[in-house]
């Protein structure tokens, strides 16, 4: 059963959100109300054009243990309704953080396993804890990774990683993730709060605009969906934001977007 206290938390610092997965004394496993919920909440991050970047993270040290299997046996074995849960409540989460137009900054401490992998993997830049541990040992569960995810985790952590978390079981630390390009950092635990924010406030000092249309061009990019962004890939010309850029570089000032 859900945990009453089970939750996605949004909170707000100047353009700064703060996405929190919340799931005390279960490692912020994820629920399927939790799943919903973040669904819900990377929809509103993305219709507020004054945000200018996201911080992802988890409650009380670590980021999300996975799913909470103690709800597993209500819906797991028909195949309709895994197929809802997978298809619809999953990675319609997974789908809306992917297309969130704000940049997300990963805050990866403790256990990122699973679920909690599917989410880092849709964020933009991500930093751990040496703490961290990484994997998605699901098939002690009896069962694989849905499609959609599979392919979502191996194009962020690589097929050779991909392929022994999924077969083996294998948990990984964060140095490991580094070396394959998953992190972007790897940070003394203590540390890395105050990295992902120093990260987010550089992010959220830059062009907004600019921010946004980078993650069109990396989303299409991934895609192979390029040609889809040419048509008006110059349409920002005449904007403010561009003008105020170039005027203060040439003015030898700091720039004021927004």
């Amino acid at each position: 059963m859900s945990d009453k206290n089970d939750a996605i938390e949004v909170s707000r610092e100047g353009a700064i959100a703060v996405l929190t997965l919340r799931h005390p004394g279960r490692l912020n496993a994820m629920t399927r109300g939790m799943w919903r919920s973040l669904r819900t909440a990377a929809e509103g991050l993305a219709a507020d054009p004054s945000l200018r970047c996201a911080i992802v993270r988890g409650e009380g040290g670590a980021f999300c243990a996975g799913g909470d299997i103690s709800e597993y046996p209500a819906f797991r074995y028909d195949a309709g309704s895994l197929r809802t849960f997978h298809e619809e409540e999953v990675w319609g989460a997974l789908a809306a953080l992917l297309a969130c137009p704000v940049p997300l900054v990963a805050q990866i401490e403790g256990a990122c396993m699973g679920a909690g992998l599917e989410i880092a993997a849709c964020c933009d830049i991500r930093l751990a804890g040496a703490g961290a541990r990484f994997g998605a040992p699901i098939a002690r569960l009896g069962f694989p990774m849905a499609p959609r995810e599979a392919v979502l985790v191996r194009s962020q952590i690589g097929d050779t990683l991909a392929r022994d978390m999924l077969l083996a079981a294998g948990v990984h630390d964060a140095p490991r993730l580094l070396a394959a390009g998953f992190l972007l950092a790897v940070l003394p635990d203590a540390e890395v709060a105050d990295a992902a924010w120093r990260h987010a406030r550089r992010i959220a000092e830059l062009a907004p605009q600019a921010a946004r249309l980078n993650k069109a061009t990396l989303r299409a990019l991934a895609a192979g969906e390029l040609h889809s962004l040419l048509a008006g890939a110059y349409d920002y010309a005449d904007s403010g934001e561009h003008r105020e850029g170039i005027d203060a570089f040439l003015a030898k000032r700091p720039p004021r977007f927004g």
